[in-house]
């Protein structure tokens, strides 16, 4: 049974940090090679927050606008490959990212899950769900190769988290 319109909470939002180009593609190229391809719905993504409440959007939107009006792109020094037992994810160095997040979660406090109070740890998964021999393979292989770079944080993203594949729900590009 469903439960009428009006008492239906609306869905959880997520926020993202937006990617140069060039290192979304990487990160976007590295997932649909390695990510089991029937879970893979998504685009290679840095989560800031992963469950914001759905009916306050129009108080979130208007925060991520005001913030983002005056804040330079971040940059994130991409500085690891991080085993996280069944997956494979780039660990980021990204000290203004973290403030940044740090500032937002003050003003949120009261929304906040318990997954979504801990202290940030920049990351982007390129690999999960997969058995521990599988992870630990890539890993291997993708640390041998590894070379730290420098990406770009460029904005924040929005999301209606709907159950699958994500929907936009904003873009807030930073100054």
């Amino acid at each position: 049974m469903s439960l009428p319109a009006s008492s239906a909470r609306p869905d959880p939002l997520i926020l993202t940090l937006a990617l140069d180009p060039g290192t979304q593609a990487r990160f976007d190229r590295e997932r649909r090679a390695h990510f089991p391809p029937e879970r893979n719905h998504l685009a290679a993504h840095l989560t800031l927050f992963h469950h914001l409440p759905g009916e306050a959007i129009d108080e979130i939107a208007a925060r991520l606008a005001e913030t983002s009006r005056c804040q330079p792109g971040l940059d994130l020094a991409v500085e690891d490959v991080w085993m996280m037992g069944r997956g494979v994810a780039y660990r980021l160095r990204a000290p203004g990212l973290v403030t940044l997040r740090a500032g937002l979660a003050a003003g949120w406090q009261d929304w906040l899950t318990p997954q979504d109070r801990q202290p940030l740890r920049p990351h982007v998964t390129i690999q999960n769900k997969v058995t521990a021999e599988a992870a630990r393979a890539l890993h291997g292989n993708l640390r041998a190769a590894f070379t730290p770079f420098t990406a770009r944080g460029t904005g924040l993203l929005l999301w209606h988290y709907r159950g699958g594949p994500w929907e936009a729900a904003g873009t807030f590009p930073f100054a």
